[in-house]
């Protein structure tokens, strides 16, 4: 098992919430989820028992940069807390959750380049491009904002081909979560819980791939994904077995 992630300076400040976007009412709300999520995650995370399994052939370390990452909407905050403190560059929408999650993510060293899948998408991948070319790792949750839940977009397919950099993808199963009546099955670990991160191993798609080889790369990332998903989830209970040892948090 790798030794503890190593930790970067915090992420660069956000700007105040908007006055002129947001009503009273919603930036008082904005900051009352803000304060919540974050409490949350920084109480529950630290009782996690996490344990890190790896495919042949993925990366060799949390933190290892720059990679194009991606992962299931639903296992957002255990990973949040996981992979806090990285430098990653998350993509966020400017919608109103996106302002919240955004937000939330930021003070654990995320930093939000703004875009969607559905709007500014564009900007968001000549953002993520500019932040692989400066080292950073970037990540998708890529059935977000809306869904559908499971189903891979084409983005880090496309950011890929482009930049030449290699995609990884994992999920972090939990044993123990209260799970939200929500799209994405929104998973909050109860304290205490096992939580297993799978990475599935490192895909490559070559500058030059056509139209049709896309495709390819969009079906092989979105079966490594599931196939990940699946292990974790029936492995989970197993953390802190001689196989899947505790990993050491900081």
């Amino acid at each position: 098992m790798p030794e503890a992630s190593t930790r970067i300076a915090a992420a660069p400040a956000l700007p105040p919430i908007d006055p002129q976007r947001f009503t009273l009412r919603q930036r008082i709300v904005l900051r009352i989820i803000i304060f919540l999520g974050h409490s949350v995650i920084r109480l529950i995370g630290p009782t996690l028992r996490v344990a890190v399994s790896y495919e042949e052939g993925a990366q060799k370390t949390l933190d290892q940069r720059p990679l194009i990452a991606s992962f299931w909407h639903s296992c957002m905050i255990p990973a949040t807390y996981i992979f806090r403190d990285m430098g990653i560059r998350v993509m966020s929408s400017d919608s109103y959750d996106g302002q919240y999650m955004g937000r939330i993510i930021h003070n654990f060293g995320f930093v939000a380049v703004k875009g969607s899948s559905s709007r500014n998408a564009v900007r968001a991948l000549l953002g993520l491009r500019r932040a692989l070319e400066e080292g950073w790792t970037v990540a998708f949750t890529l059935d977000g904002p809306r869904g559908p839940r499971h189903k891979v977009k084409p983005g880090p397919v496309a950011l890929s081909r482009s930049s030449g950099l290699a995609m990884t993808m994992f999920h972090a199963a939990v044993d123990k979560a209260w799970v939200l009546n929500s799209w994405d099955r929104l998973m909050i670990p109860k304290p205490f819980s096992r939580v297993l991160v799978c990475f599935g191993k490192l895909i490559r798609v070559p500058e030059g791939a056509t139209d049709e080889e896309m495709e390819r790369y969009t079906g092989e990332l979105q079966a490594s994904l599931d196939r990940v998903c699946e292990f974790a989830e029936a492995n989970v209970s197993r953390v802190g077995s001689s196989e899947f040892p505790h990993y050491k948090q900081r």
